[in-house]
């Protein structure tokens, strides 16, 4: 549980560090919460407003897409920098996560490489 909660920290607070490392937990750990978190919170906003969070209906129905895009875009960008530092740590540049834009293949093979142990690396 210690690890779990030091790796969800250590993903808020080094939100803009693009040029350290990341363990695999300090990876995984933050990707497997945000998923959940994100699940029962969008369950929850959808219960209360009666319809898919993606519908907009009135101006309330406004504002929570508005605050949902800029959550998910501080999401997205401390999802990048920890995408890069783990690339790091597998002794690869970041701009390795480009090829998540392969179909199919550069997913599979994107997350191969996040699976991968730690190397002495260049970046340490």
């Amino acid at each position: 549980f210690y690890i779990m909660v030091k790796s969800y920290q250590s993903f808020w607070s080094r939100i803009f560090d693009f040029s350290g490392t990341s363990n695999r937990p300090d990876f995984w750990w933050p990707i497997i919460i945000n998923y959940i978190l994100g699940g029962i919170i969008i369950g929850i906003i959808q219960t209360i407003t009666g319809h898919p969070i993606s519908e907009i209906y009135n101006i309330g129905d406004l504002g929570i897409s508005m605050g949902r895009n800029i959550v998910v875009f501080i999401v997205w960008i401390a999802t990048l920098s920890v995408k890069m530092r783990r690339l790091h740590d597998t002794d690869r540049s970041g701009w390795w996560v480009l090829i998540e834009f392969i179909p199919l293949i550069g997913t599979i093979w994107f997350y191969i490489l996040m699976l991968l142990p730690t190397k002495t690396n260049r970046w340490a």
